[in-house]
């Protein structure tokens, strides 16, 4: 059975996160963590209707398999994350998926859990093993992490940019669980903060929880008309952040990773670090690197999905990460291993008060060149021999650009353009992305190479 996507296992509630599997998941995931010495649980959930039977399905999983439960309650994921160090945690959410659906988040030591302990996870719940013997049961105790994490967030912060001395900030929560977090955080930061959602509701009736130009309309006006420095948009759990400027416009997701990535490197130099490390995935914008390497720092890609591995790999090569991000997901890795939108809200916000022209001079040494993705379909049993294929045929029709296999493939052009094709890990579809002054063109030329491969499949 594969239950584990690029982020946990999700879907919906009625055929696929439903009670039972939520049993089988926690004793699967206990019975290997007390195979591993360590079977000590910090569980909490997401806004949600369905979360609270999930989290009690997920517990009596996890006790009956021997462990112990800490259980945390209504939370944002980042909070959860940072209270799984040490220990490991289970979140209950969706993230950005709509209300009738859930998922389970496994977390160790405030780090997602890599491939190989998924894969652990997986296989036991595939044997279906029986719980241990009854006088072996775990026991449950209730913890309150998220004062314990707000403080760590705004002391966190403190270290980069300036006080916010009330700072004018629109937060849109969506009625998920960053309702708890990233306005009070704000706040205590110095902030004068405006909250609209902001308020804990598991239907999301404010909004869709995926925050997107088009579900943000309602925060983008209001930040146009009210005269705030940003606004900050967050979906179900709090992990993803968008940026909203003064005039009302959703600051591309790239750009916000340069100005953070830029931010962190010449940190790190400063600090004496010789050529900090930025970890990010195929599909992210050269604008990243050109932000990095002014800054004196390096990129390097990972798979969607994996800035966790991202991040253990170029550790292990003696590289100092100082930042690792992918579209919306931040990992501030001087504060912890999560992604954390919460700290992102906050850090943005104070690199915005430093900058005599705010958000706006943030922005002005990062080229935004025009940018586009689509999908074209292909069935999941062609997508690899329409990849084998293309990594032929893309070079060939571009004999200028530099070609990188590793995660699909990533041609990159004297001129900073780019393009990415790589086959989706969860829909038949091959997915192309392309940043260029003439991104049209490029596109469409791809995109004929894209299906000329899938049709010869």
């Amino acid at each position: 059975m594969e239950l584990f996507g690029t982020a946990g296992i999700r879907g919906g509630t009625t055929a696929r996160v439903t009670p039972e599997l939520a049993v089988r998941v926690g004793r699967a995931a206990g019975l290997a963590a007390v195979d591993e010495g360590d079977a000590e649980f910090v569980v909490g959930r997401d806004g949600r209707t369905t979360g609270e039977a999930l989290a009690s399905a997920v517990e009596a999983g996890l006790l009956s398999a021997g462990a112990t439960v800490r259980r945390a309650g209504v939370l944002p994921t980042p909070a959860l994350a940072y209270e799984s160090r040490g220990r490991r945690g289970v979140m209950l959410t969706a993230s950005h998926n709509p209300p009738t659906d859930n998922g389970l988040k496994l977390f160790v030591d405030g780090v997602e859990y890599d491939r190989t302990r998924e894969e652990t996870v997986e296989a036991r719940v595939d044997r279906d093993a029986p719980p241990v013997p009854w006088d072996h049961w775990g026991t449950t105790e209730r913890v309150e992490p998220l004062p314990r994490y707000r403080r760590a967030v705004v002391s966190y912060a403190r270290t980069l940019g300036a006080d916010l001395d009330g700072l004018p900030v629109a937060v849109d929560c969506g009625n998920g669980v960053g309702s708890l977090g990233t306005p009070a955080v704000l706040r205590e930061l110095g902030a004068t903060v405006i909250g609209l959602n902001d308020h804990v509701d598991g239907h999301f009736p404010g909004r869709e929880s995926k925050p997107t130009p088009e579900s943000l309309a309602d925060l983008r006006s209001f930040v146009a008309d009210g005269g705030f420095a940003v606004g900050v948009g967050h979906d179900g759990d709090a992990d993803r952040v968008v940026v909203v400027d003064g005039e009302g416009e959703v600051v591309h997701e790239d750009t916000v990773v340069a100005i953070l990535a830029a931010a962190y490197v010449r940190q790190a130099v400063a600090d004496g670090i010789e050529e900090p490390v930025v970890v990010t995935t195929p599909n992210a914008s050269a604008r990243i690197d050109e932000q990095v390497i002014a800054a004196g720092g390096r990129v390097e890609r990972v798979r969607l999905g994996a800035l966790h591995e991202g991040i253990a790999s170029a550790r292990a090569a003696g590289g100092d990460v100082v930042f690792a991000a992918e579209p919306w997901k931040h990992i501030h890795t001087r504060f912890g291993g999560w992604i954390d939108g919460v700290c992102s809200a906050a850090v943005v916000a104070r690199l915005i008060a430093a900058h005599e022209d705010g958000l706006r001079g943030l922005r002005a040494p990062v080229t935004e060149r025009p940018y586009r993705k689509l999908s074209v379909p292909c069935p999941d049993e062609s997508k690899r021999a329409v990849v084998s294929a293309l990594a032929t045929a893309l070079p060939e029709a571009f004999p200028a650009a530099d070609v990188d296999g590793e995660h699909g493939v990533r041609l990159e052009f004297p001129d900073a353009s780019w393009l990415l094709v790589r086959a989706s890990g969860t829909e038949p579809y091959v997915r192309l992305y392309a940043e260029s002054d003439d991104v049209d063109a490029l596109v469409e030329e791809a995109r004929a190479i894209v299906e000329r491969a899938v049709d010869d499949a």
